[in-house]
């Protein structure tokens, strides 16, 4: 092996890179970034001249060079970060990361010059894309220009949008690596006698333990932890935050929610009624809460209770990696048999990097490599039911690239709030399956570790969105010190979880370890989930109506995502995504998921 990255831990896996590149120094990596570095040139020099001949043919050409730099610049970026997130100490990976980004500053300028070259030309290329007289190069790049065109009016000259690429390497990038170093590689004291630390990740993951003694340490632990770097990773956020105001100040944009919405590929309407019945639904979540704590014997859930296992009286079941594989591979086959053979060779070909370690970050993710055609998935697997749901969930993402892999880069971007959709999509039918094969006795578990997870994705990260919106309203006139980013924290999380936890007892860093907050391009990173949430259980609701015949449709939807707005694609799936009543359609199934556990958790107390 060039990397260590095949290795593996007991049974539970690292992930194998080789087959993508086999090392940052193997003639394949190299040859690459040779490639990278000339054929952004090219792109660059035909984008600073300018459309010349026939417009039709300039952008058939731009495009395919577009497509060829992009698959290139994608997997290698992806390759550098998927090395140092699994050992953000590797100096080699860092460094590698730093040149990468260097090396696409000519991309990033052949975009923004892109843009004006076709903004120019408006009309011309607009009939070159639609229309009676559309070429059929170009035909099916309609709505990629279209966007880019959009983008273009959001743009500062080439020469400050060079510039801003330039120090975004030592600006806000920087400050994202140094909120990654800082969470990955902060450690604290668990046990005096023996010497043993435990990593944030860990303590993290101690969250799920079925001892409160243990939750409320590692808890206590970990605020102490993050007590201790506040300074830094406060510096991380102001500087993060900061630079996405400066920037969205120059570019027009009245505010960084606005563009959010924009990369999103919705309209305001549609996350106005996302937020709406989001906020409708929080009084079923706190009777879950308090319905929880009732089960687990407590006046009140603490926010180190929030995923604390419960159960009818017996153990809650772990899994093994392997049963968790049999049980993916099992449950996706059963929709689709092409998605349960991707998952077997997930598993199988090691795409799947499980073991959690100091260095390596915490949560999950899962990346592509266009050169390759392949994804990868991350984790933190430590046996629950919740953990399994999650490779579940990067195993969807990674069954969304298999569906559009073979489109061309342009066609296969798609945004954060359909980037949810197979994820969510794969979780919940897992879920769904599990629940169904249950005892009796196991229902209460699986139910609640579904609601529980559910709760995340509405509840908590509403009071992540209350908390950024307030984040960026304040950074514009000036930065705040830790103190103001735990008081909003607490301030949001008040606002969403109410009486359904103890006010005393919440996370006020919650800000320092979500490294969603660190994205200088992506702030609101968040909601993205709840629309893919609920769009994932209107896609499930039609299954269950279409049966097995809906797998092909479900393909042919996947492939799609990349061609068209969040708006158009969940209408070709006849959702009406800017009206509250279908957002509240898939509320109301997590309240009777809701309704149901508050009645068997009624039952377990009797017994």
């Amino acid at each position: 092996m060039a990397n260590d990255e095949g290795k593996t831990k007991g049974n539970l896996p690292r992930w194998d890179l080789d087959p993508v590149y086999p090392g940052f120094d193997s003639k394949e990596y190299l040859e690459a970034k040779k490639e990278l570095v000339e054929l952004s040139a090219r792109m660059e020099a035909m984008a600073a001249r300018g459309i010349t001949g026939p417009v039709a043919d300039w952008l058939a050409e731009v495009l395919d060079l577009e497509d060829r730099v992009g698959t290139i610049a994608s997997s290698i970026g992806a390759y550098c970060y998927a090395r140092y997130a699994t050992s953000t100490r590797d100096a080699k990976a860092m460094a590698e990361l730093n040149t990468i980004e260097e090396l696409e500053l000519p991309l990033r300028r052949a975009s923004v010059l892109f843009r004006n070259a076709i903004a120019a030309r408006r009309d011309e290329v607009l009939a070159a894309a639609r229309g009676p007289k559309a070429d059929s190069r170009v035909a099916p790049f309609a709505f990629h220009l279209e966007e880019e065109l959009f983008w273009q009016s959001k743009q500062m000259s080439p020469d400050l949008e060079d510039l801003a690429a330039d120090l975004s390497r030592s600006g806000g990038d920087a400050w994202t690596r140094l909120q990654e170093a800082v969470s990955s590689n902060t450690s604290v004291l668990w046990d005096a006698a023996t010497g043993e630390k435990k990593t944030i990740v860990e303590l993290r993951n101690l969250a799920f333990d079925k001892d409160r003694a243990v939750r409320e340490k590692a808890y206590n632990l970990e605020l102490a932890a993050w007590k201790g770097v506040e300074i830094p990773l406060a510096a991380a956020l102001n500087g993060v935050k900061g630079f996405t105001v400066s920037l969205n100040k120059r570019r027009g944009w009245e505010s960084a929610l606005d563009k959010s919405i924009a990369q999103s590929r919705i309209t305001k309407a549609t996350l106005d009624a996302l937020i709406a019945a989001m906020e409708d639904s929080l009084p079923a979540w706190r009777n879950y809460l308090r319905a929880k704590a009732g089960l687990l014997g407590l006046p009140a859930l603490a926010f180190y209770d929030l995923f604390a296992p419960v159960s009818s009286g017996k153990e809650p079941r772990t899994y093994g990696f392997d049963e968790a594989r049999d049980f993916i591979v099992e449950k996706f086959g059963s929709f689709d048999p092409a998605m349960g053979d991707f998952a077997a060779r997930a598993f199988r070909e090691r795409w799947i990097d499980a073991e959690p370690r100091e260095g390596k970050v915490g949560g999950a993710f899962c990346t592509h490599f266009p050169s390759a055609k392949v994804p990868r998935v991350l984790c933190n697997f430590d046996g629950s039911f919740s953990d399994l749901s999650t490779v579940a969930h990067e195993l969807g993402h990674g069954w969304h690239y298999m569906c559009i892999k073979d489109k061309p880069i342009a066609l296969a971007d798609y945004p954060m709030t359909l980037a949810e959709t197979a994820s969510i999509f794969a979780e919940t039918f897992v879920f769904e399956s599990a629940l169904a094969s249950v005892t009796e006795d196991e229902r209460l578990t699986i139910l609640e570790t579904h609601i529980m997870d559910s709760c995340q994705v509405i509840v908590d990260i509403l009071s992540r969105f209350y908390f950024e919106r307030a984040v960026i309203e304040r950074r514009a006139s000036g930065e705040l010190p830790a103190e103001e980013f735990c008081s909003l924290m607490v301030d949001a999380q008040k606002r969403t979880y109410g009486d359904g936890l103890d006010p005393g007892k919440l996370h006020p860093y919650m800000w320092a370890g979500k490294s969603h907050y660190y994205s200088p391009e992506l702030s609101f990173y968040n909601f993205p989930y709840a629309f893919g949430l609920l769009f994932g259980l209107g896609l499930y609701a039609r299954y269950r109506k279409e049966g097995p015949a809906f797998a092909a449709a479900y393909r042919e939807l996947l492939a799609m995502t990349g061609s068209a707005s969040a708006v158009d694609v969940t209408k070709s799936a006849g959702f009406d995504i800017e009206d509250k009543a279908f957002w509240k359609g898939g509320l109301d199934v997590l309240g009777g998921q809701i309704a149901e556990f508050e009645k068997l958790a009624r039952a377990a107390a009797k017994r």
